[in-house]
């Protein structure tokens, strides 16, 4: 596909980039069987192939509409097209470059813009989401039940381990998993400290930049970044073995640092360190599996299903690892039928689109359903959270699993 690039394009990163991705496409339509907001809809222009069109008309210079920013914004960012397409396109990042160019030629509505505003604002500062998440759970009986949905129910915080151990890894906690579910972070570190590893997580590391980012909040989102780089780097130095993630949304985000930062004369070459350094949970554990195993109480053999996020299969390309792992463990794992396929949380998503996401979740959840599982576990804290309010199914974090399985005397 040949594109010839408007005059505000030309000699730009964002224009370099996008006619460099776009001229890989070969029109097969190969995405748009992936695709779930296609499958919903069934109109081309909510399919990856269509949307590559509007963004080459776009950076062309033709006229930019509301329906061209409506079709835009109805992308999950789910990659799922990127997994499919044989031709290698990287649509992920096209669809981010034409959302800016939306953003500077349609005016948005003033409830739109608000809500995106506050979204940008509010929930990657972890403070304020906790302490927004406290009131919500005390209101929560007099809240509606769209709103309550959006509201888990507080957990009891596990003890954390202590002590400390030679090999250390970094460790991002998250901006909002510590308020939703805070034990999914306890678990990594009791796993992880049962493996003799010891996590570090830098007061001063905060959210991953992916709010931000997603939301077209371009320098905001890399002033996340460089936030979290200048927080690790002194232990880079000093040598710590990984940066582990242990919500598949973040550490898809973080392997984009050095895409991100590449313009960067102070950053670049850190981010590409950082992205070496960065694997998801799944990526880790599987490598212990060996010791793992004798750590392991004898425990009840219970039907488990696992739901793959986004983020993890089509966004990190880690497919396999965690069913692998439980499996290896004596656990009975299975997956959905459309186990490819979005829940529809996608990060703010499912504020911002909730009609499209509440079908996309109602599918996932009947398929997950079918399984006949007495667990539901993920690797993201949005699709837990997304799923668990419309399952009966109790919806964990797979290394909470992991968690409740350790021997006593190794927790």
């Amino acid at each position: 596909m040949q594109t010839k690039l408007a005059s505000f394009m030309v000699g730009t990163q964002d224009g370099d980039d996008a006619q460099a991705i776009i001229g890989k496409c070969v029109h097969c339509g190969f995405c748009t069987a992936t695709c779930p907001t296609y499958q919903l809809l069934g109109d081309e222009l909510d399919g990856p192939r269509g949307r590559i069109y509007l963004i080459k008309q776009m950076v062309e210079g033709q006229p930019v509409t509301k329906k061209t920013q409506l079709h835009l914004d109805r992308c999950l960012t789910c990659r799922n097209c990127e997994t499919t397409c044989p031709s290698g396109v990287q649509y992920g990042r096209l669809l981010d470059i034409g959302r800016r160019v939306v953003e500077t030629r349609v005016e948005r509505s003033t409830k739109d813009r608000l809500l995106r505003y506050a979204l940008a604002r509010f929930v990657p500062e972890r403070r304020l989401f906790s302490a927004a998440m406290r009131l919500g759970r005390i209101a929560r009986p007099f809240l509606s039940s769209s709103l309550q949905a959006k509201m888990p129910m507080g957990q009891v915080p596990r003890p954390s381990p202590t002590g400390q151990h030679a090999r250390k890894m970094l460790f991002l906690e998250g901006c909002v998993q510590p308020a939703m579910s805070p034990n999914i972070n306890v678990a990594t570190r009791r796993v992880l400290h049962a493996l003799g590893i010891e996590l570090i997580a830098p007061a001063n590391a905060g959210c991953c930049g992916a709010i931000r980012l997603h939301l077209s909040d371009m320098n905001s989102g890399l002033d996340d970044v460089r936030r979290n780089i200048d927080a690790w780097w002194p232990y880079v130095e000093q040598g710590v073995e990984a940066i582990v993630m242990n919500a598949s949304g973040c550490g898809a985000t973080v392997k984009e640092y050095a895409h991100l930062l590449r313009g960067d004369p102070i950053y670049s070459a850190k981010a590409s360190r950082i992205v070496a350094l960065t694997k998801d949970l799944a990526e880790i554990l599987p490598t212990f599996s060996d010791k793992l195993r004798p750590l392991i109480a004898s425990h009840e053999r219970r039907r488990v299903t696992f739901h793959p996020p986004c983020t993890l299969q089509h966004g990190q390309q880690v497919r396999g690892a965690v069913e692998g792992l439980l499996r290896s463990l004596d656990i009975d794992v299975c997956v959905p039928s459309d186990a490819h396929l979005c829940c529809g949380s996608a990060g703010t998503y499912s504020i911002s689109q909730p009609a499209l996401a509440s079908q996309l979740r109602d599918n996932k959840v009947a398929a997950l359903d079918a399984t006949k599982p007495d667990l539901i576990v993920s690797a993201n804290i949005g699709c837990i959270s997304h799923l668990a309010a419309a399952s009966k199914t109790p919806v964990r974090h797979w290394v909470e699993l992991l968690d409740d399985m350790l021997s006593d005397a190794v927790r």
